[in-house]
This record gives C-alpha cells, sequence and structure tokens, in this order.
C-alpha cells in the first residue's frame, strides 16, 4: 500500500487525476487510515508530505453509519498529537471533477473552519485511496489515504 502512495508523489497532476478517473468510488473507508498530503508536480513533493504528517494531518478517523455502508461521518487527525477535530459527513455523490460517483467528504455543515473544503476520493486498489481538495470549486491539492492494518 504505501509503495502506491510513494509513487504517487512523484507523479504529476495530470497523472494523479488520470488515476483518480481509472478508479472506481469502492467501498466507503472504516475506522483509522493514515493520510498523505500531495503536492503534485512539485520537486519538494516529499518534504511536504513528510512534513504535513509530522506537523499538521495524519490522515482521517472514519465512522460509517448507515445500515447500506453508503454514508457516515469521520474526524481529521491533526497536530504532532494526532487529536482528532475537523468533523465532515461522507457520501456517494458524483466528483466534481469527472461526473462519475466518488466518496465526497462534505465539510459544509460541520465546521466552521473548514466550511468551503470538499474532498473527495476514490479507491485505487484495496485499502488505498487517492484524494482531491476542493477550496470552492477551485481544487488545491491531492491526497492518499491508507487503511491502517490492524494490529
Amino acid at each position: 500500500m504505501q509503495i502506491t502512495v510513494e509513487r504517487w508523489l512523484d507523479k504529476t497532476r495530470e497523472e494523479l487525476d488520470q488515476i483518480y478517473r481509472n478508479a472506481e468510488a469502492g467501498e466507503l473507508p472504516r475506522g483509522d487510515t493514515r493520510g498523505t498530503a500531495i503536492l503534485a508536480g512539485s520537486l519538494l513533493s516529499k518534504l511536504v508530505a513528510a512534513f504535513a504528517r509530522l506537523f499538521a494531518w495524519q490522515g482521517k478517523v472514519f465512522d460509517i453509519f448507515a445500515a447500506d455502508g453508503r454514508a457516515g461521518v469521520l474526524v481529521n487527525k491533526i497536530t504532532p498529537f494526532s487529536l482528532t477535530f475537523i468533523v465532515a459527513k461522507v457520501y456517494r455523490d458524483k466528483s466534481w471533477l469527472d461526473g462519475r460517483e466518488t466518496i465526497v467528504i462534505d465539510y459544509s455543515t460541520t465546521s466552521f473552519f473548514a466550511k468551503v473544503i470538499r474532498d473527495e476520493i476514490r479507491e485505487v486498489e484495496p485499502g488505498v485511496y487517492l484524494g482531491k481538495v476542493w477550496w470552492g470549486k477551485t481544487r488545491i491539492l491531492d491526497f492518499a489515504l491508507t487503511k491502517k492494518q490492524d494490529g
């Protein structure tokens, strides 16, 4: 799983978009995930990813509560201590990138600070998700989530 994410750090935004377009929405993640910020196309991508994980954002914790597994909530793990803040709703909808089904992470009604943020993720391989971050209708960043291994 981590090898896939490491390879994404060397990709351009266009290459990541193609990977995203070729993926299906997949299963909604459950439980703890490890996050990796991806500054696509930057020579500093690996440094930014390491800095973000250490000091800012470590991932997301999903709680899927709908009986059909199609909706839930999450909290982001932030700060060096992985404190859980910034709640979002999780559901399936059409992607702003290509109009196909995606998993939406929606902060518009759950967070004062992040209400203009919308994330979209698709499962590229089992337990590995590629995400897009939108600020309003402008895409600003890519990211990866990997399901934490039990044990």
